[in-house]
């Protein structure tokens, strides 16, 4: 089963977050509603003679001789692959791979994709643990393209304390990546979103060591006065502009709501300056977003649709959510609890999220449980079950749903700035028991929502009778 496919990606610089951090942060969602997925962590540890060898692809790459702790977010059946997807390691740069995109079929027929190269299940694990800045990683993932290709066309993000950046693979073995200006955020919708890069410029610009050299053999730049990345590489089909192109629409309107643009417009820039600082919780409002207030949401919610219109896009959070991760550098605090990894499982119009701390040893029994059969002491099914029940009477239970995840961020909130001011001489072991606490309240308190919700349900049977009815 393959554990990713048409995610939704945000980030944000850190000149546009309301406090200074850098924001990496995406939905994972399957082909499928069902995909028990795990959030874990890995010690660091020395390797010798060591490599890693691929079930999907069989391709074998060496490993350097030491690994950094990292987290993870591995699906649970693992047959064909870890998919580990999401997390930060120890030296707090995180990495969220992949969100799945397209390359036009002129540049395919010059660099087509490979069978035997890296693909998404492996990215993470080849990366993550061997890197010490956000720009290390474009650089790593880079090189390992450019020698053993990819057989699926993915951008890959990364970001430190400092900087946010954006890799696009185009074809076989080529790439292109840029670092997010600060005071901007970009919204990654399955399609090619880097646009005019300057190569001179590697501060800001990288990508495949003959990407111009390629570029301009094949003639593949329709407009030759730029090195428009998305132009040149990218798709601009139909189904880009009903499956896409919405949900950058959407996530523009919440955070520019002065401009003025259409659902399905494929000029919309790639970065944009919000309209005020972006805080957690925007950034959760966004992917647990439905197009809400828009004729458009397929819950009909506050504006009234008609049903081919709430069926027109392809909304953000949807039945094939699978577990959302917002990877937050925050510059605000000490290095070792800098770093934190939102988790949310399920469907995250509903799902609260957990702020894991991620200098860690380990994390709670009920995120690492998830198999095959559900159990409502497994967060992911948890949260899967609870989907089941409310979304065929959304609503009824709404105002419940809503203040349910209201509070668990609050509470979430407060345990993040009492931890910020704890003192302690092992900082992992504390982290590590501070998390275990704060996911106990929010499974403690989504267990409560489940026996509401399970409660309620029970009267809203189409076949209740009163007593005396129709004597």
């Amino acid at each position: 089963m393959k554990k990713s496919s048409d995610c939704t990606e945000i980030l944000v610089g850190k000149a546009a977050s309301i406090d200074g951090s850098t924001i990496v942060a995406r939905n994972e969602d399957g082909y499928g509603p069902i995909n028990p997925i795990k959030f874990v962590v890995h010690a660091a540890h020395d390797q010798t003679q060591a490599s890693f060898t691929s079930v999907t692809t069989g391709v074998t790459v060496p490993l350097p001789k030491h690994a950094y702790r990292y987290t993870a977010t591995p699906q649970a059946d693992q047959s064909d692959g870890q998919y580990e997807e999401a997390g930060i390691n120890e030296l707090n740069v995180g990495m969220s791979a992949t969100e799945t995109t397209a390359t036009n079929a002129r540049v395919l027929g010059y660099d087509p994709l490979v069978n035997d190269g890296i693909n998404e299940e492996a990215m993470l694990t080849l990366v993550l643990p061997y890197i010490k800045t956000a720009k290390e990683g474009v650089q790593r993932l880079g090189a390992l393209l450019e020698k053993y290709g990819t057989g699926e066309c993915n951008s890959i993000a990364f970001n430190d304390h400092n900087d946010v950046w954006l890799l696009e693979t185009a074809g076989g073995h080529h790439w292109g990546a840029m670092r997010l200006p600060d005071d901007t955020y970009a919204i990654v919708p399955n399609q090619t979103v880097v646009q005019n890069m300057d190569l001179t410029d590697s501060d800001n610009f990288l990508g495949a060591t003959d990407l111009v050299a390629f570029v301009n053999k094949y003639h593949l730049n329709p407009t030759p006065d730029t090195f428009n990345f998305r132009e040149i590489f990218g798709t601009h089909g139909e189904d880009d502009a009903y499956y896409n192109t919405p949900r950058t629409w959407y996530g523009q309107k919440l955070f520019n709501p002065e401009i003025d643009q259409q659902p399905t417009d494929q000029a919309m820039p790639m970065v944009r300056k919000p309209s005020k600082q972006l805080a957690i919780e925007d950034v959760q409002t966004f992917l647990s977003s439905h197009y809400n207030g828009t004729p458009y949401d397929p819950f009909g919610t506050y504006a009234s649709g008609s049903e081919a219109d709430q069926r027109k896009y392809r909304p953000i959070a949807m039945d094939r959510n699978q577990c959302s991760s917002i990877l937050q550098i925050r510059n605000d605090v000490p290095a070792d609890r800098a770093a934190i990894q939102w988790v949310a499982m399920g469907f995250f119009a509903y799902a609260p999220y957990m702020p894991f701390f991620t200098n860690i040893n380990d994390t709670p029994t009920d995120y690492q449980n998830a198999g095959a059969t559900v159990n409502v002491d497994n967060v992911y099914w948890l949260n899967k079950t609870l989907s089941v029940l409310i979304e065929p009477h959304w609503h009824d239970y709404a105002e419940a749903v809503n203040a349910f995840r209201n509070g668990c961020q609050s509470y979430a909130r407060g345990r993040v700035a009492t931890t910020d001011t704890v003192a302690s001489v092992d900082v992992p072991t504390a982290l590590t028991k501070t998390n275990a606490e704060t996911a106990g309240e929010i499974s403690k308190r989504t267990h409560q929502l489940f026996d509401e919700i399970v409660k309620h349900g029970l009267n809203l049977s189409k076949t209740a009778w009163e007593k005396g009815q129709n004597l």
